[in-house]
């Protein structure tokens, strides 16, 4: 497919991310809607209560709206701000990995499980031990061993901290000092808790330095997605406010990881957010656009479009306004 498809038009649904299980292709997004908050640098319009579920046999094919499978009234230690999610599988479970703030107004990273993968999900009545800020990807290697990402900054509050703790006074390093980093963790057995402390993803460029804070093309904002392809690491992210996908790869699930290039050029709307996987021998990009909303940020609709890599292993950049369907 050349051309992106909008997968879900009667609705607002952004930050898609899609898995394959049972066959199908299943996706997991972030539910907009008009929240009549006016619209800051903290993401307050993004208030966000509930998830859906959508699942689609084909890429061309009918997509499956499974309706809501949780809410934020269903969870226990719930402030606002029902953010993005991502899902994983062990054994016969599914684990709906969420960002949501506690009642204190901290973001923290929640599980909800289900025996099936269309849900419904069944939240724990306590975030995980440990977790800050918000993006959640969860990535199964091919040994089984199960890794959480994370982090954003501005409204996701990752400039707050350092070494994983909360410092007062933090913000976001000066444009020459090493840029704010992802994290990555390791998932206990159970997939309910980190296993070890979170660690730093570094993204270095040519030279093998990492990349700084005013590197603002390159370096990483939001919106981890990790995926392996010819058994390279690939870690893609959201530069935020320079709005582009980009990517770096490395030999570990824990990098350091080396830039590559752009993904995908800035779309209508602020935000960026994406998946990539595998299905029936062909990578797809899945991601959003405002353009149905008439370009509102926060009223975002998903899309997919196919991906393809040169034959280095690198990904060919796909041009993000001029791909609608």
């Amino acid at each position: 497919m050349n051309q992106a498809k909008y997968l879900f038009p009667s609705d607002y649904m952004a930050d898609p991310s899609a898995h394959v299980f049972d066959g199908k292709i299943y996706i997991y997004p972030s539910h907009d809607w008009e929240s009549g908050i006016a619209e800051n640098d903290n993401g307050d319009h993004f208030d966000m209560r509930d998830y859906h579920v959508f699942s689609m046999e084909e890429v061309d094919g009918e997509v499956v709206d499974h309706g809501k499978v949780l809410s934020i009234e269903d969870i226990p230690w719930a402030g606002r701000q029902l953010w993005d999610s991502d899902v994983a599988h062990r054994k016969g479970k599914y684990y709906m990995y969420f960002s949501l703030k506690d009642k204190t107004d901290i973001f923290r990273l929640g599980v909800a499980v289900s025996n099936t993968p269309y849900g419904p999900f069944v939240p724990q009545n306590n975030p995980i031990k440990g977790s800050y800020s918000i993006d959640p990807c969860a990535f199964e290697d091919d040994n089984g061993t199960h890794y959480l990402y994370f982090g954003g900054i501005w409204g996701g509050q990752l400039q707050f901290y350092r070494d994983n703790k909360m410092v007062a006074g933090a913000d976001v390093p000066h444009f020459h000092e090493n840029a704010l980093s992802a994290k990555v963790a390791r998932l206990s057995d159970d997939m309910l808790e980190f296993a070890e402390a979170p660690h730093e993803l570094v993204i270095l460029d040519e030279n093998g330095k990492p990349l700084t804070q005013g590197d603002t093309d390159r370096r990483f904002f939001e919106a981890s997605w990790m995926h392996k392809y010819q058994g390279k690491y690939y870690f893609s992210y959201s530069t935020g406010d320079t709005h582009l996908l980009c990517y770096a790869t490395g030999d570990n699930p824990y990098g350091p990881f080396t830039y590559q290039g752009v993904i995908l050029t800035p779309v209508v709307g602020w935000t960026t957010h994406h998946s990539i996987t595998e299905y029936k021998g062909k990578w797809y990009l899945f991601y959003h656009d405002s353009v149905p909303s008439g370009g509102k940020t926060w009223l975002r609709s998903m899309k997919v479009v196919e991906l393809t890599y040169d034959d280095n292993g690198l990904i060919k950049t796909i041009e993000g306004k001029v791909q609608n369907k």
